[in-house]
């Protein structure tokens, strides 16, 4: 096997620069960590080398068959190295790559060798790859956009609005029949329906309608639950409108430029490329960002783990995400992604359509350790007035298809409890309710007693918010607190 890790660490990592911290980052899982680092401890490496240059390490590694994997760990292109091993493993890197990098980071022996010849080969390959695909690069540079296939777009526009029209009805079964009948029969009826959804390219509505269903199959108290089924109803009702009044356009007019300033192309199910947000001029070029919050959860009506970074844009102030998504099937092949703490510059960074907090993505990135400068950067960028933040937040919240969880940076003068809760206030006295909310599913409010108490005063906060419907108020779950030359995790 081999693979090109295409995500660096530091801003210049090399043989000579690795640790143990990097190869942990590597690493698609704790699993697969343990799994190199038993390697080590096992003593499964009879051969360890590395190249002239530092450029390489290679070694062989005990298998389970009588003749051992050959395995390397590649820098020839600077902040990629790329793994290979003769091993069937579909992971990348594998155990005997990582088993690699931990041997050298525990400062076992490395003899220098000469660079085997298949190896040498396959980074001659490489390069030739490279070398094309850069002179593919600027041909392509002044190129138009790509062109639409009509046919085919026609064709997938009317199986949409078909699906839709299907979806339309199985919500009206459901409603017709009332929420407390929808028993453990029913549900499975409905997500046998719903299933069905997956023929017309509307992933997004059969993953709301799954949503939909899920919640009575919760163990949430049942007004918890209709308050929630009925803000679901709600969301769905207005997405498969809206989305059919789009579609309906773009059926009649092919040539409609795509709508890529909201999130209903997305809601719909369509996955943005990043060669499609280029083309619709969704992207920025060396962009720094700083990950003030991160955390991972399971989201059982798309069938995948979630892990989601909330970052600061350096460039813009903005409270960005990023979310990679792991299928449950396959979640073992893809890496688990953690938390940061270096600055990332992303060379092309790719911002979704989206509200307030946008998801944003990269593909090439360096990392370097984060400055006093960068901390009192995004202290620089929160928000002072509650007033103004709250305004903006309520208006996405009554929007049907915006994320109901918005994120925020606040300036704050101090934090107090007042009896059991705390509150955030502002320089002009506006105060924040401060608590854990359901939706982060993680409790954070219990830590701020435990930090010391100059950190509680005239700092920068990041907080999530969500619509207390039974206490009819706005609340807010704090994250992390950002000083001039830290950022203090509450959730990470």
């Amino acid at each position: 096997m081999e693979n090109n890790k295409n995500k660096p660490f530091f801003e210049r990592e090399t043989m000579e620069q690795l640790t143990e911290a990097y190869v942990d980052s590597l690493a698609l899982n704790s699993a697969a960590i343990k799994n190199g680092k038993d390697l080590v401890k096992k003593n499964s490496f009879p051969l360890l080398c590395k190249s002239e240059d530092a450029s390489v390490i290679f070694g062989e590694c005990k298998g389970s068959g009588k003749d051992p994997y050959r395995c390397s760990v590649d820098w020839a292109k600077e902040g990629n190295p790329v793994f290979r091993c003769t091993c069937p493993s579909r992971q990348f890197p594998c155990k005997h790559n990582l088993g690699l990098m931990y041997a050298y980071t525990s400062g076992k022996s490395f003899e220098t060798a000469p660079v085997p010849q298949d190896l040498a080969e396959k980074r001659e390959k490489a390069e030739k790859r490279e070398e094309k695909k850069k002179e593919t690069a600027v041909s392509d540079a002044p190129a138009a956009k790509r062109k639409t296939n009509k046919a085919a777009l026609t064709k997938k526009i009317a199986a949409q609005l078909e699906g839709i029209a299907i979806a339309e009805k199985l919500l009206l079964q459901l409603t017709q029949q009332g929420f407390g009948s929808l028993d453990k029969k029913v549900l499975q009826t409905a997500d046998e329906q719903a299933k069905q959804l997956g023929n017309y390219y509307i992933p997004g509505i059969q993953i709301a309608l799954r949503q939909l269903t899920e919640l009575f199959r919760s163990e949430n108290e049942r007004e918890t639950v209709y308050t929630q089924a009925i803000e679901q109803l709600t969301m769905l009702h207005s997405l498969i409108q809206k989305s059919k009044k789009y579609l309906e356009g773009r059926l009649g007019n092919p040539d409609a430029p795509v709508d890529a300033d909201t999130t209903l192309e997305e809601r719909i199910g369509h996955a943005w490329q990043i060669a499609e947000l280029r083309e619709q001029g969704h992207v920025r070029t060396d962009v720094d960002l700083l990950q003030l919050a991160f955390r991972s959860y399971t989201d059982a009506p798309r069938g995948e783990y979630v892990d989601e970074g909330c970052w600061a844009n350096l460039s813009t102030g903005q409270i960005q995400f990023t979310r990679t998504y792991r299928p449950f099937r396959a979640s073992k092949y893809i890496r688990e992604e953690d938390s940061i703490f270096h600055v990332v510059t992303a060379k092309e960074l790719a911002e979704y359509p989206g509200d307030l907090n946008k998801r944003v993505r990269w593909d090439e990135a360096v990392y370097r350790e984060a400055s006093s400068k960068d901390y009192m950067n995004v202290m620089a960028s929160a928000e002072r007035s509650f007033a103004e933040v709250i305004k903006r937040i309520k208006n996405q919240i009554k929007n049907p298809l915006s994320h109901k969880n918005p994120v925020a940076l606040l300036h704050f003068k101090e934090i107090l409890k007042e009896d059991t809760a705390y509150v955030l206030v502002d320089d002009q006295g506006k105060q924040l309710p401060l608590t854990d909310i359901p939706f982060v599913s993680a409790p954070t409010t219990h830590l701020l007693p435990l930090l010391n108490r100059a950190y509680l005063l005239n700092q920068a906060i990041l907080v999530i918010f969500e619509q207390n419907m039974q206490r009819n108020r706005l609340e807010a779950q704090p994250l992390s607190i950002v000083t001039a030359d830290k950022v203090i995790r509450l959730l990470y």
